[in-house]
């Protein structure tokens, strides 16, 4: 009966599930024995930022290109793709035209301000609303009134004419 390599390293009393069992933990990383695992932490891979300096920068050198090759030479030499430089020069025409456009001139409006304006507004209306239900009614109660003291047929239901 030959024992296997791991058996004869780690303990000589552990059955072929027990092994199978250190094995698995030993090649998932969390191993149960004396050795310690690597202290050493793993940098995570993080996106480049680019700034707009460094935006306008590679711009203006990809506008300066004129030989076949240069652009992807300096696609090479920067570390970017095409795409990214075909997003930049459609950012780039977008901000031109923002600020192209002509601009509203005066303050600014305050989101808050016009909010508040707006509640100013809404609550008026509902007040002027009520005043004029109030009316309503009682101007219903006194044609009431008056059909019953001259004895005239009064129609409860109210019509569904607008």
């Amino acid at each position: 009966m030959s024992k296997s390599k791991a058996e004869t390293m780690e303990s000589p009393q552990l059955t072929a599930p027990e092994v199978a069992l250190e094995d698995a933990r030993r090649a998932a990383g969390n191993a149960t024995s004396g050795a310690r695992p690597d202290p050493e932490v793993v940098a995570t891979a993080q996106r480049r930022q680019f700034t707009s300096s460094d935006k306008r920068r590679i711009l203006d050198a990809a506008d300066r290109c004129t030989q076949p090759g240069e652009i992807g030479a300096l696609l090479r030499k920067e570390g970017i793709y095409s795409s990214q430089l075909a997003t930049w020069r459609k950012q780039r025409a977008a901000d031109q035209r923002a600020a192209l456009a002509p601009q509203k001139r005066g303050r600014k409006a305050d989101s808050a301000q016009a909010e508040d304006r707006r509640v100013r507004q809404l609550t008026q209306e509902n007040e002027r609303l009520r005043r004029r239900l109030a009316q309503a009614n009682a101007i219903i109660d006194v044609q009431k009134k008056l059909c019953v003291l001259f004895g005239l047929p009064a129609d409860e239901t109210p019509s569904e004419s607008n």
